[in-house]
C-alpha cells in the first residue's frame, strides 16, 4: 500500500505544470473531446509505466542492494533539482483533424511525449525502490489521472488554482528526502 501511495502523491505532484500536463490542455482545446482524450491519456500512461515499473524492477536483478541504494538515492536527488525546471510544450496548431481519431491521437503523443519523461523516470526508480511492481505502476498511474484529467474536463482554469512554483518545490523536496532516505537505508 506504500508503494501505491507514495507513487500516486509523487506522480500527481510532479506532473503540475509538466509537458504532459501541459499536452493534455492543449488537446482538450484543439478538439473538444474530453472522453476520448481522457480515456488515451489512461491507455498511454498505463502502457508506459508498466514498461518504466518493469524496467525499475528488472535493475534490481542487475545490482546488489548497496550499490541500488546509492543509485537511488542519487537518482532522487537528481530528480529533486529536475523537478525545478519548469516544462515547455510547443503547440502545433496547423488546424487539421486528427488523422487516427482523438484516441489513438491522444495515445500515440501522450506514450511518447513520456518517455524519459520525470514521471517515467520516477517510475523506473519507485518500481526499483519497491518489491511491488503492480503498486507502483497503479499508483503512477492514477498520479498521471489526477493531475491531467481535471486539466482536459476543466481546461486552463485548473492550472491557476495552484501555484506551480510551489507544486515543484514541494514535489522536489518530497524526492530529496526519498534520496536522502535511501541513503540512510
Amino acid at each position: 500500500m506504500e508503494a501505491f501511495l507514495v507513487s500516486t502523491g509523487i506522480v500527481a505532484l510532479a506532473e503540475m505544470g509538466d509537458k504532459t500536463q501541459l499536452l493534455a490542455l492543449i488537446l482538450a482545446a484543439r478538439f473538444k473531446k474530453p472522453w476520448p482524450i481522457v480515456a488515451g491519456i489512461l491507455v498511454a500512461t498505463l502502457a508506459n509505466h508498466a514498461l518504466a515499473g518493469a524496467a525499475g524492477a528488472w535493475v534490481t536483478t542487475l545490482v546488489g542492494p548497496q550499490t541500488l541504494r546509492w543509485i537511488l538515492g542519487a537518482s532522487f536527488l537528481a530528480m529533486a533539482v529536475w523537478m525545478l525546471v519548469p516544462d515547455k510544450i510547443e503547440a502545433d496548431e496547423d488546424g487539421k483533424p486528427p488523422r487516427f481519431g482523438v484516441f489513438f491521437t491522444t495515445v500515440l503523443v501522450f506514450f511518447l511525449a513520456e518517455m524519459g519523461d520525470k514521471t517515467q523516470i520516477a517510475t523506473v526508480m519507485l518500481a526499483a525502490r519497491y518489491d511491488a511492481i503492480a503498486g507502483v505502476v497503479a499508483g503512477t498511474t492514477l498520479g498521471m489521472m489526477l493531475a491531467n484529467a481535471p486539466v482536459v474536463w476543466l481546461g486552463e482554469r485548473v492550472t491557476r488554482l495552484l501555484p506551480l512554483r510551489a507544486v515543484h518545490i514541494v514535489s522536489a523536496l518530497i524526492f530529496a528526502g526519498l534520496g536522502l532516505a535511501a541513503f540512510m537505508m
